[in-house]
């Protein structure tokens, strides 16, 4: 019983220790995705991101990410909750990173084209700020084109540090 006691102090320490992460109306994370075409797939350079986050709900409802290209506007980070009980849950890769979270969002439903779900990968940086990877799909092996109602493969790695005001777009 001790260590079930123990072990919940913990997860409620570590909970908290993220809340320096959380948005507020009044600010936001902001930047643009890393214009390297080897690290970027379906994305134009020059688009940016804005992302709302509340690092005390991050299993349940922990906030938005919209683009200026339109892709994605307001769009809910939805978790996938049998992560939370799988090692994936746990993924680290590269230095700085203080956590890395795993999310599904939907594309805004303008571009009949481009309605697929896309995987958003939310890593808390120990600098304070937030990196984003979107990842949908993967170039087909044949030399066939997309096939017909598949949205186009995404990855891009956006940057973001911590803004005040409100999204611009």
């Amino acid at each position: 019983m001790r260590w079930i006691a123990c072990g919940a102090l913990l997860v409620l320490i570590a909970c908290r220790d993220n809340a320096r992460y959380s948005t507020t109306s009044e600010d936001h994370y902001a930047g643009g995705v890393v214009a390297g075409s080897f690290v970027r797939a379906g994305i134009a350079e020059n688009v940016q991101m804005c992302v709302s986050l509340d690092a005390e709900r991050l299993q349940d409802v922990p906030g938005t990410i919209s683009t200026s290209d339109g892709r994605f506007r307001n769009a809910q980070l939805r978790p996938i909750p049998q992560i939370w009980h799988d090692p994936l849950s746990t993924m680290s890769f590269g230095d700085g990173r203080r956590q890395n979270l795993v999310y599904v969002a939907s594309p805004t439903a303008t571009d009949a084209g481009d309605n697929q779900e896309a995987m958003v990968i939310v890593s808390l940086m120990e600098n304070g700020g937030i990196e984003v990877r979107i990842v949908r799909g993967a170039p087909r092996t044949d030399a066939g084109s997309t096939a017909e109602g598949q949205s186009p493969p995404l990855f891009g790695i956006f940057t973001l540090q911590r803004h005040g005001g409100a999204c611009a777009f």
